[in-house]
Parts: structure tokens; C-alpha cells; sequence
């Protein structure tokens, strides 16, 4: 740690300083800890307030090869260095810097700290309309529920100000006086570090700049900065890496992200588990688990979430499904910087999935899980084709297990429910919609005409089929959580009924987001912890609020007055059928995808022989 108290120089270690080239502008403003020795400095210049640690242990500056520690070779002004550090071949200096116990800096050009440094915080980005006015605060504890809800309530001039007002005050009592560097860093190879704060047990190799910016590096969640990294202006959370050549400014990078090869960003959010290599982005909300690995792709003024952005028209590499190359079908949407979630047709025979609300006109946002497919001038809709895919299903199983993020550093709230009310509200709402539709033209047609898409009659048929399946599997799931957690039963509290929405990775009622707008203008949260706190609060009550929503959904689906034992047997039967009916048609998919050549025999057997366990969970 850094030391409380320090000394002056004795006279005998100032000779043995200057015997070794070192020189002060003035010995009496260089202090160090009781137990300091100066033999292992070397040719160092020290100008104003230097504060100097003890220097007693081996560094390892690579496997096996360890030096002494001690400072050669650098220029300090205004630098405190904490204990056991070896710092050498600085080309220009340290200035106004304070560095932490442990640390390796070696072959680095400057690292310093000017006046009205912000570290990258405070700043307003413009996401969604790149040349729109801010409306993303970025700072450090900024997470993707925090970020959505300000996008969300942008127009909201009260909450804004309000909002703005409370990152202001959060920063005036946090921000540092000058920058630091916390323990066992490790910064080497690297030119300009400029007003930059980086936490402990970071490692930065070969960056090229980095100016205006905070890494919230930690020890269960290190974050590593490479080669040839310009970054500026921005806010670096645990456990991301940050690689090869990256270019970066005004953007936010949440925790256990990976953005590298060349990728450049501008204005932009990413949180929690994204991977960015190749492409760009300008003005994007990238929520949790977001991907683009393409030089062609371009993600800008949208809002993503569980996305993964495919080659130039196709928006996502589907084909691979059942492989291991396929990245992903579960997506909640793109939005465009009107709110509006929208999927593009793409080229002849290609598709595009939403997981979510499909939206390239006004009224077609409530017909989730559906295809987008165009060939040559039209677009056929199919509704509610992807819950029976191969994609989906290994989707559900994974991005669970894809969490990268330690126990410690999981600021973003990620719900992976696949079947939730936010979801299941839309199943309705197009089962509605697809009930008008046949209602309106008839059952004998063979085609739908549904504002400029084209929707077959029989793939009409099969959506309605695939949405009851999942409403049924939702219904039976819910009642036997609700069983086990104890809340079964007529529920408490009406809160959780009427519409759900998504904060980035936060499923919640819409009148619980609304009372946060409240309680915010109101000054019933006052500050951002208590704020960032009643997102926790309302996702650990996701249970009480899912059986609010969903016990009225049961009773109206089966014409109920309440629930019954006898009832709640034949919802479980309904369950069973309905998840065997799922199994089934996800097998015909994985044989249909077999049969094309596209996968190994082994990997089909060990997918077949994973589904053929799923009645191990039908209790």
C-alpha cells in the first residue's frame, strides 16, 4: 500500500543516488518509507513532490526472468511510487502520477496527469442519432439498465437534468485529484498514457495511447490492453480485453467485453460478454452479449441486445446452427434511433431472425420469433418459426454458460428467460394478430397479405401452432417454479400485471419503470447508488412479479376462476405435451439441417442424444 508517513533523505543515500547519475531539483521534496534503500536507482531525474516506497523484492518481468525493482533510466515530477515497483526506460517522464505497490513499467514514452483531467467521465455521448444532442452519460458505474433507462426517458427534460444532476454530484465526490495506477499493473511497450486512471492488476502491452480514460481493472477480473490501442475518452470496465489495434473514442466498454483486430468505435456502448473484432460502430447501444466479427459490418444508431451482426445484408450467420461456428439466433432486436425495432430483408434466399418484436411497420412489432425472408421483390413473414429451431434451442443452453464476468463484477443485470412476460406478452399479442388475419380473409386462401409482407397460409397455421406450444410450455414452467418457491396461489400484489418491458438485459413490469421515473423527478432517489440499487431490487422480485402477470394469464388462457389442484395436473399434462410437441420439431430441424451435409455425424448423435434428455426436466 501506499505509505502514510515518509521521511527525508539521509545524506549517505543522497550520495549513493547521485553516484549513480540520479539528480534532484530539490533533495528536500524527495521522501521516502522508513525502509527505503536507494542502490537499485539509476540515472533518474526527480523534479518536485516525489514520494518513494521500499524496493526489497524480485519483479517478474516475464516467465523466469525476474529483476530487482527499483527505478532507472525515467524522469519523475510529482510521482509517488509504492513499494517493490520497477520503472525503466520512460522516454519522456511521469508526471503527477501516483502508482500503487507491485508494479512493472518498462519502455513506455509519457504517463501523465494535466489540469481538469476528467479520466474519461462525465462526458454525454449520442447514441442511437450519431448527430443527435448526448444522451448517455458515461461514467463508471454506469451499467445497461442505467444507460437504456436514459435513452428510453431522453425526452423527459425533468428526469434528464435530474439524471445529469446526480452523475454530477456521484463525480465531484469521486474523482481523483490526478491520476493513479493501482497494484500489480504491469505497463510496458506503450507511448502516451495521458489523465488516465488503470486499477489494479491491469496489463497494457504495446497500447499506443490511451488519454481521458478510466480501466477498471480488478484482481478476480483483470483487463488486458494491447497492441497498437488508441483509446480516448472512454471508460474500460473488469475483465475486458482490449486488442490489436483498436481505436476507440467516447465510448463505454462493460465488463468481460472483447473488442479487438482493428475494430474502431465512436460513441458507443458495450456491455457485459459483447465481442467486437473487424468492423465498426458509431453511435450503437450494444447491450449484453452482442457480437459482430466482420469487416463489412457497420453497427450504427441502433440498440442491440443477445445480437450478433452478420456480412453486409444478413444480420445474422444463421446457417450455422447445430455446428460449432454458430454464434447465435436469440436475439432480442436492433432498434433504430426511433424506438422502432426493425429487421432488414435481406438478400435472395438469406433470413433474419428477432427475437423480441419484429417491427418495419408500426403494426408489425407483435409477431416475435419470426423469420424475415426475401425473394426478389417481396418479403414473406413467417411467424414464429425460429422457437422451433436448432438455433434457438442451443442458444437457450448457452449464453448462460457464456457469462464471462466474476462473482464481483456484474454491474449489468442480465435476465437469460427466454419465456418471460416480456416475451410471452408478444406470443399473445400475435396470436392476435394472426387470429384477426385469418378471420379477415378466410381459411381459404393461400396467402395472407399483411401490410407489405407476404405470409403463407400454411406458415400462418404453423405460427399459431408454434406460439400456443410455447405459451404452454411458459404456463407449465411457471407453475411449478411458483410451487417450489412457495408463492403458489392467488397472488399478494397486483404488481407485475399489465405490459413488461427491457432495460438492456432487465425484465421488469412497465409500472415499475415508470414509478423509477417518479421516484427520480420526485426526489425519492436522489442519488445514483439508490438507483442502481432499485434495479437489483426489482430483479430480485422478478419471481413475485412473473407469477403477478402470469397466474391472470392462466386463468384467462383455460377460462379459470382461480387454480385448482385438479387444474394445475392438467396444466402440468399440457406442459409435457407441448415441451415433447418443442423437442419434436427441434428434431426435425437438426435432421433437416443433417440432411444437407452441413454437419459431422458426431455432432448430430450428441445433439439428438441432448434432446432425447430433456424429459429429465419435464418435473
Amino acid at each position: 500500500m501506499i505509505m502514510s508517513e515518509y521521511r527525508q533523505l539521509t545524506q549517505a543515500e543522497i550520495e549513493v543516488l547521485e553516484n549513480n547519475v540520479c539528480w534532484a531539483e530539490d533533495w528536500d521534496r524527495v521522501m521516502v518509507a522508513e525502509g527505503f534503500k536507494p542502490y537499485n536507482f539509476h540515472r533518474v531525474i526527480f523534479y518536485g513532490d516525489i514520494r518513494l516506497g521500499e524496493f526489497n523484492k524480485q519483479v517478474e518481468i516475464t516467465k523466469g526472468f525476474f529483476k530487482h525493482s527499483g527505478i532507472n533510466d525515467t524522469t519523475l515530477r510529482n510521482v509517488t511510487v509504492g513499494n517493490d515497483c520497477l520503472i525503466e526506460k520512460v522516454g519522456n517522464y511521469i508526471n503527477n502520477y501516483t502508482i500503487g505497490n507491485d508494479c512493472y513499467i518498462s519502455n513506455i514514452c509519457t504517463l501523465e496527469t494535466t489540469d481538469d483531467a476528467t479520466f474519461g467521465e462525465g462526458s454525454m455521448i449520442s447514441v442511437l442519432n450519431e448527430m443527435g444532442d448526448g444522451n448517455v452519460t458515461i461514467f463508471r458505474e454506469l451499467n445497461s439498465q442505467l444507460a437504456s433507462f436514459m435513452v428510453k426517458h431522453y425526452n423527459d427534460k425533468g428526469l434528464r437534468q435530474t439524471l445529469h444532476q446526480m452523475i454530477e454530484d456521484e463525480l465531484r465526490v469521486n474523482r481523483p485529484d490526478r491520476g493513479y495506477i493501482g497494484n500489480n499493473v504491469k505497463i510496458i511497450n506503450a507511448k502516451d498514457i495521458m489523465n488516465t486512471v488503470i486499477k489494479g492488476d491491469c496489463e497494457i502491452s504495446g497500447a499506443a495511447r490511451l488519454s481521458e480514460c478510466t480501466v477498471m481493472s480488478s484482481t478476480d477480473a483483470p483487463v488486458f490492453i494491447g497492441t497498437g490501442v488508441i483509446c480516448e475518452n472512454s471508460i474500460i470496465c473488469d475483465g475486458c480485453s482490449i486488442n490489436n489495434s483498436v481505436k476507440m473514442q467516447d465510448c463505454f466498454v462493460g465488463e468481460a467485453c472483447q473488442i479487438t483486430n482493428g475494430f474502431t468505435a465512436e460513441a458507443s456502448l458495450f456491455f457485459a460478454n459483447s465481442y467486437m473484432a473487424n468492423g465498426e460502430a458509431c453511435a450503437a447501444f450494444c447491450g449484453p452479449f452482442c457480437a459482430s466479427h466482420h469487416k463489412s459490418s457497420l453497427l450504427i444508431g441502433g440498440e442491440f441486445s443477445f445480437y450478433n451482426a452478420g456480412s453486409n445484408t444478413n444480420f445474422s450467420n444463421h446457417a450455422y446452427k447445430m455446428g460449432p461456428l454458430h454464434y447465435g439466433t436469440l436475439e432480442r432486436g436492433t432498434k433504430t434511433a426511433s424506438g422502432s425495432y426493425i429487421l432488414m430483408p435481406a438478400t435472395i434466399g438469406a433470413f433474419s431472425v428477432c427475437f423480441g418484436k419484429l417491427m418495419h411497420h408500426p403494426d408489425t412489432r407483435n409477431l416475435p420469433f419470426s423469420y424475415l425472408m426475401a425473394y426478389g421483390e417481396e418479403c414473406y413473414l413467417v411467424p414464429g418459426r425460429n422457437i422451433t429451431t436448432v438455433g434457438l434451442y442451443r442458444d437457450i443452453k448457452k449464453w448462460p454458460k457464456r457469462d464471462k464476468r466474476s462473482k464481483l463484477s456484474k454491474k449489468s443485470i442480465i435476465n437469460f428467460d427466454w419465456l418471460s412476460p416480456f416475451t410471452v406478452g408478444e406470443i399473445m399479442e400475435g396470436i392476435k394478430v394472426l387470429t384477426a388475419l385469418r378471420e379477415a380473409s378466410g381459411d381459404n386462401v393461400s396467402k395472407y397479405n399483411f401490410h407489405e409482407y407476404v405470409i403463407n397460409a400454411s406458415s400462418l397455421r404453423k405460427g399459431l401452432k408454434y406460439y400456443d406450444i410455447a405459451l404452454r410450455i411458459y404456463m407449465g414452467a411457471v407453475l411449478k417454479r411458483a410451487q417450489k418457491e412457495g408463492f403458489f396461489g392467488r397472488p399478494k400484489s397486483i404488481v407485475g400485471k399489465g405490459r413488461w418491458t427491457d432495460l438492456s438485459g432487465l425484465l421488469l413490469p412497465e409500472s415499475e419503470e415508470l414509478r423509477i421515473v417518479r421516484d427520480v423527478k420526485s426526489g425519492d432517489i436522489d442519488n445514483i447508488q439508490q438507483l442502481l440499487d432499485r434495479f437489483v431490487e426489482i430483479n430480485n422480485n422478478y419471481s413475485d412479479y412473473r407469477w403477478s402477470w402470469s397466474y391472470q394469464m392462466i386463468l384467462d388462457y383455460y377460462g379459470l376462476e382461480e387454480i385448482t389442484e385438479e387444474d394445475v395436473v392438467r396444466i402440468h399434462e399440457d406442459y409435457i405435451k407441448a415441451r415433447r410437441a418443442w423437442i419434436a420439431e427441434i428434431r426435425k430441424d437438426a435432421e433437416k439441417e443433417y440432411s444437407m451435409g452441413d454437419v459431422e455425424k458426431e455432432v448430430f448423435d450428441d445433439f439428438l442424444e441432448k434432446l432425447d434428455h430433456e424429459i429429465d426436466y419435464e418435473n
